[in-house]
């Protein structure tokens, strides 16, 4: 047992102050019962520096600490292109897309769907992101909570994965099921300070342990010494994980479909913005969670390099027992998603294990919650009331929501602990998703950009895209994922721009949206900051190229 009574005291505070911070924000004013605006966009209350934090802590999970901590062991930092790319894209979001969206007044994703093409399209959209929610993103986010945690506090053999599921899915549940978005976006804020301070602190404690001298400028150094081949952002075609990140297409090529498609029409993401005081708050909490993006790979890559350099043990490693024996599986293979957990067991001392626990369960709960709210606000207001209660009161649509993200989250638990051992769990899931999200994408920047796209265009060229990505997926073609998400998008606007322009007499769509300049103008405050990361990528990317 890794796990001390103080760090258990320590992992108890934050439950009960999580919990009870959820159900106390979100509590119904005397006189004020709660409606659909409450509980599904919090209000549309949340200040610039709620919306960053939310945006930040739902995005950071096990995913992350755990899969992109992995890549970082297998690929190096070349992964953090993921995050710092992120950066720029979610400055493209605030400045072109969240004018659009917020002028509209949207509650989901697909009412924009609706609004430029047509409810028939919005469905299947809605029933696809209902389904990936549940099968993809929170299953995989509870198999890799329960995996972390199983190595932290037991012995790393799987016998507690599924008892940290079920304690996963309660704490979510415990307030977010109740509260809604305004219990999830509110105690965000804590958590995303936390998981920060616990990422830091694992990463100095790793590094310290890394020279038999200890140290922590030792532990710098010796990593740039003896790891100089994972800080390289762009790979060389030789590199054997070129396939993953192809090499300057990460730039100019697939990483923005990825990127686009999660950052501006994922509902868990883009559902804080949406429940923003005003625009300008939008577009300000949306930079804010730009420059954490920036910081994000200090914590989460580098301790996944760290573990590479105590795995292969170059000259001047500090020895660790046990330490091959922690990756290697049964096969002889990697276990490549076990390296921020194991850091954690091996080098956290008693009490900060404890707050370093909170800090990633604090991760992998927070996404829980906002996937469970997304999920719970797509159904009820795109497929529930529509097509089972058209005139379902405020009172009935809060129940329903509620009753759609518990149903969701028995269904995630059920299924997750099937989702077996998977090497190098954020690289799958990029993958798979990025079989449907260039073809979504596609609908969106042609729904959004281009005046003559039709809704007949677009059922066809969302529909072929998948086919197009299968076919390009074959081995024979033998392409970077990356590359085959890029040409995906690319011949998906293709085929929607022709079936458009052949079966429309028209010169524009009547859905078509009008976008007048002024639409996009932005403060001084969101322009400097766009400017001062822009530059700051440019510096990083010419320092680690």
């Amino acid at each position: 047992m890794n796990f001390s009574i103080y760090d258990y005291l320590v992992f108890t505070c934050y439950l009960i102050t999580i919990i009870g911070l959820g159900l106390w924000v979100s509590r119904e004013k005397k006189g004020h019962q709660k409606n659909a605006q409450d509980y599904f966009l919090a209000s549309k209350s949340l200040p610039w520096w709620a919306i960053g934090s939310s945006l930040i802590a739902a995005n950071i999970s096990a995913e992350q600490f755990i899969g992109m901590a992995g890549s970082g062991f297998a690929i190096g930092l070349a992964i953090a292109s993921y995050e710092w790319m992120a950066a720029i894209t979610l400055i493209i979001v605030a400045k072109f897309f969240l004018p659009v969206f917020i002028e509209k007044k949207l509650y989901t994703i697909p009412e924009f769907i609706e609004a430029r093409y047509s409810t028939n399209l919005k469905t299947i959209l809605a029933v696809f992101w209902v389904a990936l929610f549940i099968f993809v993103n929170l299953t995989s986010v509870l198999f890799l909570g329960g995996k972390a945690i199983d190595t932290i506090i037991g012995n790393g053999d799987g016998s507690l994965i599924i008892y940290a599921i079920l304690g996963l899915a309660f704490i979510a549940a415990a307030y977010s099921l109740y509260g809604g978005l305004s219990a999830v976006a509110w105690t965000d804020v804590l958590q995303v300070a936390l998981l920060i301070i616990g990422g830091v602190i694992t990463t100095i404690f790793a590094l310290n342990h890394l020279t038999p001298d200890g140290g922590l400028a030792n532990g710098i150094n010796h990593l740039a010494n003896t790891a100089g081949d994972k800080f390289h952002m762009i790979l060389k075609k030789d590199n054997p994980q070129f396939s993953n990140l192809p090499g300057i297409a990460v730039l100019i090529g697939g990483m923005w479909v990825a990127n686009l498609y999660y950052w501006g029409f994922n509902q868990y993401i883009i559902q804080r913005a949406l429940a923003a005081k005003s625009l300008k708050e939008a577009q300000r909490g949306l930079a804010f969670a730009a420059f954490l993006k920036l910081l994000i790979p200090l914590f989460v890559v580098i301790p996944g390099i760290v573990a590479f350099v105590l795995f292969t043990q170059p000259a001047g490693t500090a020895i660790i027992d046990g330490v091959k024996e922690s990756f290697l599986t049964t096969s002889g293979t990697i276990n490549y998603d076990k390296a921020y957990p194991w850091l954690i067991s091996k080098f956290i001392p008693i009490g900060l294990k404890g707050l370093v626990l909170a800090a990633l369960t604090a991760a992998i709960v927070s996404s829980l919650a906002s996937m469970l709210n997304s999920t719970s606000t797509i159904f009820t207001l795109d497929i529930y009331k529509p097509y089972f209660k058209k005139n379902a009161t405020e009172k009935q649509l809060v129940g329903m929501g509620r009753l759609a993200a518990g149903v969701a989250l028995v269904i995630a638990v059920l299924l997750a602990p099937v989702m077996g051992n998977i090497k190098q769990m954020f690289q799958y899931i990029q993958e798979y998703t990025g079989l449907v999200s260039p073809g979504i994408l596609g609908v969106f920047l042609m729904g959004l950009f281009w005046k003559k796209a039709t809704n007949k265009g677009a059922i066809v060229g969302v529909l072929l895209s998948i086919l197009v990505a299968f076919l390009l997926k074959t081995p024979a073609l033998a392409l970077p994922f990356m590359d085959q998400m890029f040409y995906t998008l690319i011949i998906t606007m293709a085929i929607i721009a022709g079936v458009s322009l052949v079966t429309s007499k028209e010169d524009d769509d009547a859905k078509a949206i009008s976008l007048p300049s002024k639409m996009f103008k932005t403060d001084s405050v969101f322009n400097i900051s766009a400017y001062a990361i822009l530059i700051i990528l440019v510096v990083l990317y010419a320092l680690f190229w």
